[in-house]
């Protein structure tokens, strides 16, 4: 075990259970819907085609689940970094090691809001890494349900 992932593991166990806190607003367009099923080969006429949406129970196209799950990236990097920035000292790298749990509560409609919510629910620590697990909910402005609600892990690897 480094000393490095040791010490960074006892700074970010004193913060577990922690708001890391709330990102910015992003829109969720057409746009970005149309490249994400292009990209994934996923044109569902409830994710692509306005018309036809218009007689589903949406009453619009949605964003893939998966869509969201893959912004989170971007919506995490929008949320206040850490006043504490010595948990990162001696990181030689992060990895995303995956999610332990994902659930899509409610639809994001076209040309919703949505932001995240991240807290820091476990941190443990794995040789010369700290895996920390986040419970990320995506939030749609003016919804009470959540886009989605993740556990997602990442391993933070010390030299």
């Amino acid at each position: 075990m480094s000393e490095n992932a040791h010490k960074a593991f006892e700074i970010w166990k004193s913060v577990e259970g922690t708001e890391k806190g709330t990102g910015e607003w992003m829109v969720m367009t057409q746009e970005r819907i149309n490249q994400f099923a292009d990209v994934t080969e996923d044109h569902q006429v409830i994710h692509v085609d306005p018309e036809a949406a218009k007689a589903t129970p949406f009453g619009t196209t949605i964003a893939h689940g998966f869509l969201t799950l893959s912004m989170l990236t971007h919506l995490d990097s929008t949320t206040p970094p850490p006043s504490d920035m010595s948990r990162y000292q001696g990181i030689a790298m992060g990895i995303n090691y995956g999610f332990d749990r994902v659930r899509f509560p409610s639809p994001v409609k076209v040309d919703s809001k949505v932001r995240v919510h991240s807290l820091l629910a476990k941190v443990e620590l794995k040789g010369s890494a700290v895996q920390t697990t986040r419970t990320m909910t995506v939030e749609i402005e003016g919804s009470e349900k959540p886009a989605l609600v993740a556990d997602w892990l990442t391993r933070l690897i010390y030299g």
